[in-house]
């Protein structure tokens, strides 16, 4: 039950990276920001929950 925070929290986080980079893929009238800003998100989201789960396994 611990972890499905941590799942909804990564979800979040690369879905709102992906409609960041389309949005900024329309508004630029580009096709290169979708795909670099959820790849960025799909790291950011990662490291979050590998560091929740160090400090997690601490406690």
């Amino acid at each position: 039950m611990r972890f499905t925070g941590i799942a909804f929290q990564m979800g979040l986080t690369i879905y709102a990276g992906n409609w960041l980079g389309s949005w900024l893929d329309t508004k630029y009238n580009s096709d290169k920001y979708e795909s670099v800003v959820t790849l960025l998100a799909v790291f950011l989201s990662m490291y979050l929950v590998i560091s929740q789960v160090i400090k997690l396994s601490k406690d």
